[in-house]
């Protein structure tokens, strides 16, 4: 598996303008292979900002590669810095291949 993580510090009192931009795009990622899960995480909230992740799950890193490369990528991201800046900088991006996973079932086992 492999997580690809981008980091977003979003200004104070944009929080519900950029939760709103994530919730009502349309991503495209179910159609695109070795998609495995999507979670937007909200982290602590910071003097001048919130902290946010994008969290995907890909089958491998080869399937995220993939999805950069994509027609469904550039759909997904076709508006991206057309809206007023809602975050702070850049976002960071993180790429991590997984070498352990621990289920709750694994303890049932």
């Amino acid at each position: 598996m492999f997580i690809a993580m981008n980091r977003f510090k979003v200004a104070k009192g944009s929080e519900a303008d950029f939760e709103h931009v994530w919730k009502s795009r349309d991503t495209h990622l179910h159609e695109v292979p070795g998609f495995v899960e999507f979670h937007l995480l909200k982290g602590p909230v910071r003097e001048d900002h919130t902290l946010y992740s994008s969290h995907t799950i890909w089958q491998d890193k080869a399937a995220f590669e993939g999805w950069t490369k994509s027609e469904a990528f550039r759909k997904a991201h076709q508006d991206a810095g057309t809206r007023k800046p809602l975050y702070l900088g850049h976002p960071e991006f993180e790429g991590f291949e997984v070498v352990q996973t621990v289920t709750k079932s694994d303890r049932a086992a």
